[in-house]
């Protein structure tokens, strides 16, 4: 659901109400997570996976497909339904920040629930934080910042930083590559004899 200057207003619109449900319903987060996980599944697999009731999964799923993010990928019985891609980039009402909204930050909207740190990261910063916090946690993974460097720039504490980069850390290895920074511990020679052997 990547969006270009050339769709009609009303669709933009339409298609930001829609993802603008995710953001607000960490259950719908994490279901179109589940979904986007599994490339399919069945009502019954959400049930089971998600273990929710048969009312709440139909429910769930049909509001997901009314809202034009999850559509029905084969119409035999049972129905498998799948999620449509996201890519939707928003700018704040102040205007100095631009977010995307993908698959990855409607993951950990949905983890909300779960995660405390990343429930509280939402109530103090919202999901816009949240997205920017995302990208640092990217970043981190990637030896490219520290946390300090991220309280720094986002003028939050150390601990804060640190806490939702850790509580951000399995969304981050889940939805992107991440190559393994510097040598790993059985790269290194840990017994200097050894190599003073060979020599």
């Amino acid at each position: 659901m990547s969006r270009t200057s050339n769709r009609a207003d009303g669709d933009v619109i339409r298609d930001f109400l829609s993802v603008a449900d995710l953001l607000e319903e960490p259950q719908l987060a994490q279901l179109y997570a589940y979904l986007a996980r599994e490339d399919e599944a069945t009502v019954q697999d959400v049930m089971d996976d998600l273990d929710l009731a048969q009312g709440t999964a139909y429910n769930y799923v049909n509001r997901l497909v009314d809202a034009g993010v999850v559509a029905v990928s084969d119409d035999e019985q049972p129905r498998r339904y799948a999620t449509r891609e996201i890519d939707l980039t928003v700018t704040t009402a102040a205007g100095n920040r631009e977010y995307t909204i993908t698959p990855a930050l409607i993951d950990a909207v949905g983890r909300r629930e779960t995660d405390a740190d990343i429930d509280t990261y939402i109530d103090r910063h919202g999901v816009a934080g949240l997205a920017t916090a995302l990208t640092y946690a990217v970043a981190r993974e990637r030896g490219e910042v520290t946390h300090r460097l991220m309280a720094d720039d986002l003028d939050i504490s150390p601990l804060a930083a640190e806490m939702i980069l850790q509580a951000l850390r399995p969304v981050v290895h889940e939805h992107y590559d991440i190559e393994a920074a510097g040598a790993s511990l059985d790269e290194l020679d840990m017994d200097g004899g050894d190599a003073a052997d060979d020599a």
